[in-house]
């Protein structure tokens, strides 16, 4: 890069059609693009912070100071893809006016330029962009070197161990950063010629470091299975920008891939193949015939599997089901490994094959001092007994006691009781209940990097009886590496509630393995005890699942405000969580208040709801530092989620779902520290935080396996294809003593009316009763 004023490598743009990808060029491309880049206003400035940025669509109102002072400002706007606070930019744009907020520059590219002046230097070096360089440091090096400040760290980096408290180690740390910087610089010139935010490119480099424009130009569709972020519409995009043409047989078997892979977002583990067809034709765009001869050179190929399957409807035609190759295998394994379990020879508990049961129970009486009723009391016998079992039930049905009670009754003969659950909460909840240690699943499988697991049918866990609550979490995959641990003649018992929402994952496995011609043994209690009678949050989970509506009034621990405008709506549920639920039972909004949003989008939304939760319970302080990261800004207090499954983080992963806090922000290691619900502090760099997301509301799938003091749900009209029966019983379930509905009657009664449309396409059930 050279002198100190020299132009970083590195473009911004506004998204303009037929922008130049080439390293070095600005994003103009031929003729016409030199002529409008001559009409275009230039501005340079250091970009002081960003104000708002939309993570969809990149567009960005940020605050730039132009060299007339820190309190004469310049609003611009567009889309300034990586620019972060304290870089010089050479920006191109038009000048305009806004109605309400006056003078501004519309950016149409931008490039970052490397400052000239000490004063500029230590701003940029100090703003976290090199890590291992904060703002303390930044001034230390600046005092030393002056102007030539820059020009030392890329010619000479030995020298900074001239600066006083400078050792070898970190001067070797800083010249690494440095280029790793540069580097990536490089490719981002390229990518985001070719429309790639500066986050995926970083991830790029990370996955392919100096092979990166190859791939990129050579192999776009890799993006889509190596980098987590980037999906087949981006690669589809970066393919089309480099060239590949739109009816390259690599870019249709990417694409149907693609299509089985947003099935099994939505839960399904196969497609029919007719579907599969019409829907790569629609998301491709082009011929029938070229897709169905794509389709089958990918089987082929073994990059999916075709299988013929019995209708899921009795008396339907067969269905030819596609399949993803993991969730072939997996489905496949799974009823497999049950169906072992379910058969084996050994027993190691054998003791209650024989056991005198009307005496084991009347210990138990006296251990607990409580009667089971006859359906728990069935229940216990049968997870005992059998190998493997499913217990399910509403809400104050006695799941919990009923577990209880086999715990203590198998501890009681001495076997190894091993218990896990989905989630760290449901897990913490678990080992409340029975006294004994609980964990995760993850954790109890020690999954490694890549996600597989120590423990599997080669090493399987050291115990006598496995119970999984939550079991209504458990998608395929997962269920598959949990089950295949399970050692030979050990009892299994899941343990959930069928009516719940399904996995976030792909299948329906509780639902699956409890269907009517399934040879796995399960009791559902069905009787609510009179304890639970007496809570409106237990009566009203029932009324919703039954198809009546709640009772909304006269319970002390029920209630609904209505509002009928969205917008409005989302404010009166930020002053239900922030000012009225503390102040009149005092509970805390952050620990013990859940909002929980039938989806993230709209006024609504789980989104819009974290802005406006943040800013009522975490407001931004002068003296507290932050993080700005796509469209979310990080502050030290905020609730936060695990947004994907990660291998490489924590002890033994972090995983989709995770709920934390954050207790720290480094802007020099350029490092964010979260603290999990399972209480283990895990590091993320700041190119990591797009793996984060708030979570003072989270959608009521995220919220599977949790459980709240109080639950706050929005119920809006806003929603209206996501109101479902199921979805709004699993929401009041969440809760442990309040639920306060906040929405129109309207949305409510659509919620309560609607039963989910359709079952997943799955053939566990299928394959367990062919045995």
């Amino acid at each position: 890069m050279g002198g100190r004023a020299a132009v970083q490598q590195q473009t911004g743009q506004a998204g303009q059609a037929g922008q130049a990808g080439q390293a070095g060029q600005t994003g103009q491309a031929g003729q016409t693009g030199q002529a409008a880049q001559r009409q275009l206003a230039v501005v340079e400035g250091v970009l002081e912070r960003i104000t708002y940025a939309n993570e969809e669509t990149g567009y960005t109102v940020a605050r730039v100071d132009t060299g007339r002072g820190a309190n004469d400002l310049l609003t611009v706007v567009g889309a300034l893809l990586g620019a972060q606070p304290g870089e010089s930019l050479r920006l191109h744009g038009r000048w305009g006016s806004h109605p309400q907020y006056g003078k501004q520059f519309t950016v149409e590219n931008y490039t970052t330029v490397l400052p000239a002046t000490v004063q500029g230097i230590r701003r940029y070096l100090g703003s976290g962009l090199i890590k291992g360089i904060g703002p303390r440091l930044a001034e230390r090096i600046v005092d030393h070197f002056g102007t030539e400040t820059l020009e030392v760290i890329e010619q000479q980096p030995a020298r900074l161990i001239e600066v006083p408290k400078l050792g070898p180690k970190r001067t070797k740390l800083i010249a690494a950063a440095w280029e790793e910087q540069k580097a990536i610089k490089e490719v981002m010139v390229f990518l985001q010629g070719v429309g790639v935010s500066t986050s995926l490119a970083v991830r790029i480099y990370k996955q392919y470091g100096d092979s990166s424009i190859g791939v990129v130009k050579n192999q776009p569709y890799r993006l889509a299975a190596d980098v987590w972020g980037i999906g087949f519409l981006t690669a589809d995009r970066i393919a089309q920008a480099v060239g590949i043409p739109h009816d390259s047989p690599e870019r249709v078997k990417a694409g149907l891939q693609y299509a089985l892979s947003q099935s099994s977002d939505q839960g399904h583990c196969y497609l029919p193949e007719e579907r599969l067809i019409a829907d790569g034709v629609k998301l491709l765009q082009v011929d029938v015939g070229l897709v169905i001869d794509c389709l089958a050179e990918l089987v082929a190929e073994e990059g999916v599997v075709r299988e013929q399957l019995p209708s899921p409807d009795p008396g339907g035609a067969p269905v030819t089901a596609v399949y993803l190759v993991p969730f072939h295998r997996a489905e496949i394994s799974l009823a497999n490994q049950l169906l072992r379990l379910l058969r084996a020879d050994t027993d190691r508990m054998p003791g209650f094959a024989e056991v005198d049961w009307e005496r084991a129970l009347g210990w138990l009486h006296t251990r607990t001092g409580a009667d089971l009723a006859p359906e728990q009391e069935q229940a216990v016998r049968l997870a005992l007994t059998e190998k493997v079992a499913v217990l399910t039930g509403g809400p104050g049905c006695g799941k919990s006691f009923t577990v209880k009670s086999i715990v203590t009754l198998a501890l009681a003969k001495k076997a190894k009781v091993v218990m896990a659950a989905p989630t760290g909460r449901a897990a913490k909840r678990l080992s409340e209940l029975t006294g004994c240690e609980a964990s995760t699943v993850h954790r109890l499988l020690e999954l490694r990097p890549g996600g597989d697991a120590a423990y599997d049918r080669d090493n399987p866990l050291d115990a006598d009886l496995v119970v999984v609550d939550e079991a209504s979490m458990l998608d395929l995959i997962l269920a598959n590496k949990l089950v295949k641990a399970v050692a030979p003649g050990a009892h299994l018992l899941l343990v959930g509630d069928v009516d719940q929402l399904p996995s976030v994952g792909a299948g329906e496995v509780l639902r699956d393995v409890l269907a009517d011609r399934g040879p796995i043994p399960a009791v559902r209690l069905t009787r609510i005890f009179r304890q639970a009678q007496q809570s409106g949050v237990v009566v009203n989970a029932h009324r919703i699942n039954e198809g009546l509506p709640p009772i909304t009034e006269g319970l002390a621990d029920f209630f609904l405000f209505v509002e009928d405008d969205a917008e409005r709506a989302a404010g009166l549920t930020v002053d239900v969580v922030a000012r009225r639920i503390p102040a009149r039972f005092g509970l805390d909004p952050r620990r013990d208040i859940q909002v929980l949003a039938p989806m993230h989008r709209g006024p609504a939304g789980a989104g819009n709801l974290n802005v406006l939760l943040q800013a009522a319970v975490t407001p931004a302080r002068p003296d507290a530092p932050e993080r700005r990261f796509g469209g979310r800004t990080f502050r030290v207090g905020d609730k936060v989620t695990q947004i994907r499954n990660n291998y490489e983080k924590g002890a033994n992963g972090v995983f989709n779902g995770t709920v934390g806090v954050v207790t720290g922000i480094n802007s020099e290691e350029q490092r964010l520290t979260v603290l999990t619900d399972e209480d283990e502090e895990v590091p993320y760099a700041f190119d990591e935080l797009d793996e984060l997301a708030h979570a003072y509301a989270v959608t009521i799938h995220r919220s599977q396996g949790s459980e709240y003091p109080a639950v706050v749900i929005p119920v809006t009209t806003s929603a209206w294809t996501m109101l479902q029966r199921n979805l709004l019983y699993t929401a009041v379930t969440r809760a442990k003593r309040m639920v306060v509905l906040v929405g129109s009657r309207k949305a409510l009664g659509q919620a309560v009316r609607t039963v989910s449309a359709g079952r997943r396409h799955s053939a566990l059930d299928h394959r367990l009763a062919a045995g």
